[in-house]
């Protein structure tokens, strides 16, 4: 960040005041540093990031796949599928890095009551679960799916 607003203001400036000003005001960089940053060649992370995040946006934006609802893990199985071998948790953060996010499902909640509008078997109890004697009323649950 330092460095691009030094790169847009050099040309009116120029480096080494630019980084006298800086230095003044609490941004520590001193004009060798700039020098060695704009020379200095991408690390092999940052190279095969670049060249990931292109294989990552291509199957995330996949018309046969969805366009865009891919997740995490889905993305990194078709990877691995193309024979790209790449860990799950880069795919993740170069995924969170880019913004990209899949969607997600929302839970199936199973409710303990039950439709009203449904058809009940008929109560052949009466519910009456009272017993005067032993072996009167038997109760039994039957659950049918």
């Amino acid at each position: 960040m330092v460095v691009q607003f030094i790169d847009e203001h050099r040309d009116r400036f120029g480096v080494e005041p630019i980084c006298r000003v800086l230095t003044a005001h609490g941004v520590k960089i001193a004009p060798s540093g700039y020098y060695a940053f704009k020379t200095r060649l991408a690390s092999a992370r940052a190279v095969s990031d670049a060249e990931l995040i292109v294989q990552i946006e291509r199957v995330f934006w996949d018309r046969k796949l969805g366009r865009g609802i891919s997740g995490v893990r889905k993305v990194w199985h078709l990877l691995r599928r193309e024979g790209i071998v790449v860990a799950r948790c880069t795919v993740e953060r170069l995924m969170r890095q880019q913004g990209l996010r899949g969607i997600r499902r929302g839970k199936q909640f199973v409710t303990p009551r039950p439709d009203s509008s449904s058809t009940r078997p008929p109560d052949h109890v009466l519910r009456c679960f009272r017993a005067d004697r032993p072996n009167e009323l038997w109760v039994m649950g039957v659950i049918s799916r």
